[in-house]
């Protein structure tokens, strides 16, 4: 009687991918998405390296050669009030731009999370102590808070970026306190509760990894916001002081261009535009990248 045996090899289970590499995968087959990060990254490129970049001194003034229209031979995009070459004054511009837009939210960012996350995982007086005083900031619609703020505070690029800051520490606030008091109840925070875990041990290792991702995508909905309001802060002379380039600034300078060189007038709000579109669908991409948990 012959008996055969038969060597059974282990199979090897299929691997789950991980979420947040589930993400990236998910982004990159969002060609809108990945078309508004490359705009985003091209913009940083020029707020990097845009001194070198530039093909003129942006502070370089000649009154012989102001309001040249687009094409003109050695300016590309014309010059401003003062014969500035205007394209040099769009790329160098764009690190002030960004610096006044993204910096508010990265500080809004930090006190806004930790409020919100504070409150929605405490809950009781805490949560309406630090709400309520929240809720006195979140009454006053942006734009009106920041003009009183910065007409307060003075003009300036610091007070401009207090300004915002405080402008939008109550939206960022408002959503921490509200993903926090989602994830406070969720099964694997009681256990961990139940455990004898330290709260402060909780809300590092199992709230703030399932509630940063959501604050963060919403918080960079808001850089669009930050640009449009740090520029109508300087357009209104809140902001930024001549001669520094930034967009903002150059749309109040050259107003007065509008009827001899609307296009030349017109360019630095272009430049607003793009990026506050582009920042707008890369947070919209991130978004929907991130809500299939699937």
């Amino acid at each position: 009687m012959t008996t055969s045996t038969s060597i059974l090899l282990p199979v090897s289970a299929p691997r789950s991918r991980g979420y947040w590499t589930s993400v990236v995968l998910r982004f990159r087959h969002d060609p809108v998405a990945v078309g508004a990060a490359c705009v985003v990254l091209l913009l940083i490129l020029l707020a990097v390296f845009g001194h070198w970049v530039a093909p003129a001194d942006p502070y370089a003034a000649s009154m012989l050669k102001r309001l040249k229209p687009v094409g003109t031979e050695g300016f590309l995009l014309g010059t401003d009030e003062l014969g500035r070459d205007l394209l040099s004054r769009l790329i160098v511009g764009t690190r002030l731009s960004l610096f006044m837009g993204i910096t508010p939210v990265i500080c809004a960012f930090i006190i806004g999370a930790t409020l919100g996350i504070i409150a929605g995982y405490a809950g009781g007086v805490t949560n309406a102590a630090i709400m309520r005083t929240v809720d006195v900031f979140y009454a006053f619609p942006s734009v009106l808070l920041a003009i009183a703020l910065s007409g307060a505070l003075g003009a300036g690029i610091l007070n401009s970026l207090i300004s915002l800051t405080i402008v939008f520490i109550p939206q960022i606030a408002r959503v921490a306190e509200a993903v926090t008091t989602q994830v406070r109840g969720r099964d694997y925070v009681e256990a961990a509760r139940a455990s004898g875990a330290s709260a402060f041990t909780i809300v590092r290792v199992h709230v703030l990894g399932n509630v940063l991702g959501p604050i963060f995508v919403y918080a960079t909905s808001l850089v669009a916001v930050s640009m449009i309001l740090a520029s109508g802060l300087s357009f209104l002379g809140l902001g930024v002081k001549p001669p520094e380039p930034e967009w903002g600034l150059m749309l109040n300078t050259l107003r007065t261009a509008i009827y001899s060189q609307p296009l030349v007038a017109a360019l630095p709000g272009v430049m607003i535009f793009i990026t506050s579109i582009s920042f707008n669908l890369l947070s919209d991409g991130l978004r929907s990248a991130m809500d299939n948990k699937g």
